[in-house]
């Protein structure tokens, strides 16, 4: 049967090309999951799960969240298709998911259901890789740093308006304070940015955006980063400890939808 990788980029991203009864089956899991943790973003190119085939797949690889229906949750900008869809916009932003939570999530599973005409494509940045290649002296002076993670962060400049429920509904979320960089259980490091990172602890605001804007712009850089094309079928993984993601902008009312199942944490941010 079938099962063969391709990196896509060099630091980032591989297609993997499989017979579906070898993904639901299991017996590559492990394989899989250490390429998850060396490339970052798996690529299952128009593998056409079902939603039942996505959970079992899921199962393989990681323990799913009990989220949406039986751990599948649907991603549209529609409210009447998800009830978080009011924060989605915010995606369009490079961020992690579960930035509030204590332990956030190993990884998401995402299949692409039905696609925008325009936009909606997905790019994914290698925080790992961006912290390795950093200079020694900048390594040096934020080996530190602590940073406020905010649901103001992840939403502001995303909407035309804002209004002020909108603003007591983000100052409900509780700010979360995590290390600048993240040394994981492995001895890896890597940068701990996204959207939600509003400002560096001890820091003034100038010295706090700025330091922030760099950084995140380091990370965005063609090199860290994989952007995919969507087709009707395809299926993506990512590690989400390792990786940010953002979607490029697409119409309200374009009626994509993206089905995904999330991967438990298993490793508290230090």
């Amino acid at each position: 049967m079938t099962f063969q990788t391709t990196d896509l980029t060099p630091l980032i991203g591989t297609r993997v090309e499989a017979d579906k009864a070898i993904l639901l089956d299991g017996s590559r899991a492990a394989e899989l999951r250490e390429l998850l943790e060396a490339r970052g973003v798996l690529v299952f190119p128009q593998v056409n799960m079902t939603d039942e085939e996505q959970r079992t797949f899921a199962h393989t690889i990681g323990t799913p969240t009990d989220q949406g229906e039986r751990g599948l949750h649907k991603i549209s900008l529609d409210e009447k298709v998800t009830a978080t869809a009011k924060y989605l916009k915010g995606t369009v932003l490079w961020h992690f998911d579960g930035w509030n939570d204590r332990i956030p999530a190993r990884g998401t599973v995402l299949t692409g259901r039905v696609l925008s005409k325009v936009g909606g494509q997905t790019e994914f940045s290698n925080t790992y890789a961006a912290y390795e290649e950093l200079p020694e002296d900048k390594k040096a002076q934020i080996a530190d740093l602590k940073v406020a993670h905010t649901m103001e962060g992840t939403q502001r400049g995303v909407h035309e308006e804002v209004t002020p429920e909108m603003e007591a509904d983000w100052a409900n979320f509780h700010i979360h304070r995590h290390p600048l960089v993240w040394t994981h259980r492995s001895g890896r490091k890597s940068l701990l940015l996204g959207s939600s990172a509003d400002w560096v602890e001890g820091m003034d605001r100038a010295e706090s955006d700025a330091l922030l804007a760099e950084l995140k712009a380091w990370a965005s850089q063609p090199r860290f980063v994989y952007r995919h094309e969507w087709n009707v079928g395809d299926m993506i993984v990512w590690d989400n400890c390792g990786v940010l993601h953002r979607v490029e902008p697409y119409p309200m009312d374009s009626g994509r939808v993206m089905h995904r199942v999330t991967l438990d944490g298993e490793e508290a941010i230090a």
